[in-house]
């Protein structure tokens, strides 16, 4: 799984490929799953030629933005894995439009019920949609409003249940650990005074503000005053 367009990918794929051939001694095969959003990204083949010697590793890939063309296909397919693709094209096409977003995750989530699924796959599906499209405060109470109203038509109360907040616990937990590991990469040792603080939030929008403002931030004082004003 690659998120983003990397220099040196094609080598990293080498790398993992033959130290798997070398651990197990046994064929191997490597592909590449791309959720970048840059169409001519394509990177499948990684090799060296030195004095008569030659190394060349090919590797298949599978583009999620191909499949913006795909859609109606993926719409109606029971495949758990084109709820995935979805939600993750979803969450890149409404990066910058929450009402859009909202719309759109509304729609994914219903579909979960309009297609038949059992419930604990319309739970496990939901968790992930959840997670890749993520709504301000005001407009994640009327996701919720609506999909109660949704549930109760269909009399099947799921994801409105006591799944929720072991879903708000979910998100809060892989929250927290982004933000460790990022104020780690960026602030070093200097940066770990802040965990104790940043374990201690359980609002899911104040976190995902935390983790977003690691970027931008220069130094720990700056980023303790997105959660502590005037700090």
């Amino acid at each position: 799984m690659q998120a983003q367009e990397e220099s040196n990918f094609t080598q990293r794929m080498f790398i993992y490929n033959y130290r798997i051939y070398d651990r197990y001694k046994r064929p191997v095969v490597s592909l590449a799953v791309l959720g970048d959003e840059r169409s001519t990204w394509r990177p499948t083949q990684f090799g060296y030629q030195l004095f008569g010697c030659r190394m060349d590793f090919q590797f298949p890939i599978v583009k999620l933005v191909d499949y913006e063309q795909r859609w109606s296909e993926l719409f109606a397919s029971r495949n758990p894995f084109a709820t995935v693709v979805m939600a993750h094209l979803k969450a890149i096409e409404t990066r910058s439009d929450r009402n859009a977003r909202l719309q759109s995750k509304l729609a994914l989530t219903k579909r979960l019920y309009e297609l038949g699924f059992e419930r604990e796959d319309i739970i496990n599906l939901f968790q992930f949609i959840d997670w890749m499209m993520s709504l301000p405060s005001e407009l994640e109470q009327e996701f919720w409003q609506e999909i109660r109203t949704f549930e109760e038509s269909r009399r099947m109360p799921y994801i409105t249940s006591v799944e929720r907040i072991g879903i708000e616990k979910g998100k809060q937990s892989v929250l927290i650990k982004a933000i460790s590991l990022g104020v780690k990469l960026k602030f070093g040792e200097s940066g770990q005074n802040l965990l104790p603080e940043i374990e201690s939030i359980s609002d899911v929008s104040l976190l995902e503000t935390i983790l977003e403002a690691i970027d931008t931030a220069c130094t720990v004082k700056e980023l303790r005053q997105v959660y502590q004003p005037g700090a």
